[in-house]
């Protein structure tokens, strides 16, 4: 029983050190993904809650820090799905219709050479984010990946509805060409 009892208070402890050192990095990490405060703070709550699961069924992660990371993109992607969101089809007069992002990914049960595309794809998707100024992607977020309409935009910037469908527009004129670049490089390989 003490035995048990020391391997529970260790546990704890393994959980509490990640925390403190992690905790900040992650929520800046979430933060910039996930722009409403509740959503943020259910993923870092999950994400905290998957790792003391994970140490209490005696699985824990050799790589903390990187398994919360990835943890916390995987519940990031859950909460865009559920949210019905991240259509790159253009809905601001472009005849081209993409479909939605998920469309555009390998299926995440495929196997781990899909998983692994996806993660490209994903990490691409993010780095050509971070590319966009920060007006675009503003606009593209709000109304993409949280379902934002124009009009409610329009109303809480100040900018017009045709600005904002401007700016959209140029955002996914953006991630189109580097989805496709990165398209072109897997067909390389």
């Amino acid at each position: 029983m003490a035995s048990a009892e020391a391997a529970v208070a260790e546990q704890d402890r393994h959980i509490v050190e990640a925390f403190e050192r992690d905790e900040p990095r992650l929520r800046d990490f979430v933060r910039r993904r996930v722009f409403d405060t509740s959503d943020a703070e259910d993923v870092l709550q999950d994400v905290f809650y998957e790792l003391t699961a994970a140490y209490r069924l005696m699985k824990p992660a050799e790589e903390m820090t990187a398994w919360l990371f990835r943890v916390a993109r995987n519940r990031i992607t859950d909460l865009f799905r559920r949210k019905k969101a991240v259509s790159l089809s253009a809905q601001v007069g472009d005849d081209d219709d993409a479909g939605s992002l998920e469309d555009l990914l390998p299926s995440p049960d495929a196997g781990p050479e899909a998983l692994y595309a996806r993660a490209l794809l994903f990490d691409a998707l993010e780095d050509a984010l971070d590319e966009l100024p920060e007006s675009q992607r503003d606009v593209f977020v709000a109304h993409e990946m949280l379902g934002r309409s124009f009009k409610e935009l329009a109303e809480e910037t100040g900018v017009s509805v045709n600005t904002l469908l401007s700016r959209k527009r140029y955002a996914v004129m953006h991630l189109r060409e580097r989805l496709r670049e990165l398209q072109e490089d897997f067909a390389r390989k």
